[in-house]
């Protein structure tokens, strides 16, 4: 380890010169292959400290896919059921819990993913490594890689994929300082500590939490953790199925993602599990048909004719009345939330995507309408107290 790594340049390429240094110790981080960016860096440091809560909070392999500096998804390892093999592509491949959990945070939302930073709460293991080998991504960080599966990854993007070692030791100073502008900024760090005893102060009349439940108001509560603000994120299943980030409105974060939530859960319909793909197709390419697919736009591509770009067969319009249809079959999601929700809007377009349950800090001048929205759809909400902004 250094006390210094100088990068080839900072969020731009005219922003020269650039590097990540510690004054007195050395950095927790090793590079091991590649060389990762200003950005890549900043991903892979907010990313680690997201999966490894998520690893201390449930006692599951956790897994997180990055792009700029927020998660696109995140997830625990528990084991895929066959609908979710085919929807995040991992085929007939042999996983273990960590690469369960990749698959799943990768998954999530596969266009925002394109060209992610992958964190991983474990030592990477084969599997995971050639689950990242398929795909397009930056690099990945995790606190040690088994010998096959650093030469796997080394292979990838010709030698030039970014792989970074940290120290699952490693204790940041208890106050963190950065410069805008020149000037300097100084703040505690946000050591909150996201367990289940912030989910006691019910508000709503059903209090009634099931144990997958709980697990997905931890991971919501630590997604919106390392999050850009504001932000909304939906969970389900052990993994975030849609994150609304960085908005300046709340419900334009509950819009945003509630609709990457109806995406991921309109894949799993049997329309799109069978849509007859040329074997040749790229991973991109088909990823980025099927959102127009399911798109209101596919109607028009198939009249232009450019079905025959992706398909053997022309296949038929998902209609609006199915979607609408399936999306209402959708159930038990969780909601969090990173601070307050000023209204029952967000409420009212939460559970159009089967939300169930809701954590949110609470303290709006208007909480009682929020509360009385829920009561309205019999949804849990717990209002925990703590606010998550994260910048």
């Amino acid at each position: 380890m250094a006390k210094e790594i100088t990068l080839k340049y900072g969020c731009n390429p005219n922003q020269k010169p650039a590097r990540i240094y510690l004054e007195e110790k050395e950095l927790p981080v090793t590079v091991l292959n590649g060389r990762p960016g200003y950005i890549n860096f900043l991903d892979a440091l907010n990313s680690w400290q997201l999966v490894k809560e998520l690893k201390e909070a449930t006692g599951y392999p956790s897994a997180a896919s990055f792009k700029h500096v927020s998660p696109a998804g995140a997830a625990i390892g528990t084991p895929l059921t066959e609908v979710e093999r085919k929807i995040y592509f991992t085929g007939n491949q042999e996983l273990s819990m960590l690469a369960c959990a990749y698959a799943k945070a990768r998954g999530a939302d596969r266009m925002s993913s394109y060209g992610d930073f992958a964190a991983l709460s474990d030592i990477c293991d084969k599997d995971t490594a050639l689950l990242l080998k398929k795909e397009v991504s930056d690099g990945v960080i995790a606190p040690g890689y088994t010998d096959e599966a650093l030469e796997i990854l080394k292979e990838k993007k010709k030698g030039n994929y970014a792989v970074i070692r940290i120290d699952p030791n490693y204790v940041p100073d208890p106050i963190e300082t950065k410069q805008v502008f020149g000037i300097n900024f100084e703040q505690a760090r946000n050591n909150v500590h996201i367990d289940e005893t912030l989910l006691t102060n019910f508000v709503t009349k059903n209090k009634t939490l099931t144990q997958s439940a709980k697990l997905d108001l931890l991971i919501a509560m630590i997604t919106l953790k390392y999050t850009q603000s504001n932000s909304v994120v939906y969970v389900k299943n052990g993994q975030a199925i849609g994150v609304g980030a960085g908005q300046q409105s709340r419900i334009h974060c509950t819009r945003l993602a509630g609709s990457k939530a109806d995406n991921w859960w309109l894949r799993q319909h049997e329309k799109v599990l069978n849509l007859p793909f040329k074997e040749n197709i790229r991973r991109a390419d088909r990823d980025n048909t099927i959102d127009i697919y399911i798109s209101n736009d596919y109607e028009d591509v198939l009249q232009e004719g450019t079905w025959q770009q992706f398909f053997t067969t022309k296949p038929s319009v998902f209609t609006p009345e199915e979607k609408k249809a399936w999306i209402l079959q959708q159930s038990d999601v969780t909601l969090g939330s990173d601070a307050f929700f000023p209204f029952g809007d967000n409420i009212e377009r939460a559970h159009k995507s089967g939300v169930k349950y809701v954590v949110q800090p609470g303290g709006s001048i208007r909480d009682d309408h929020v509360i009385d929205t829920c009561n309205k759809y019999d949804i849990v909400m717990i209002c925990n107290q703590i606010r998550l902004f994260h910048h």
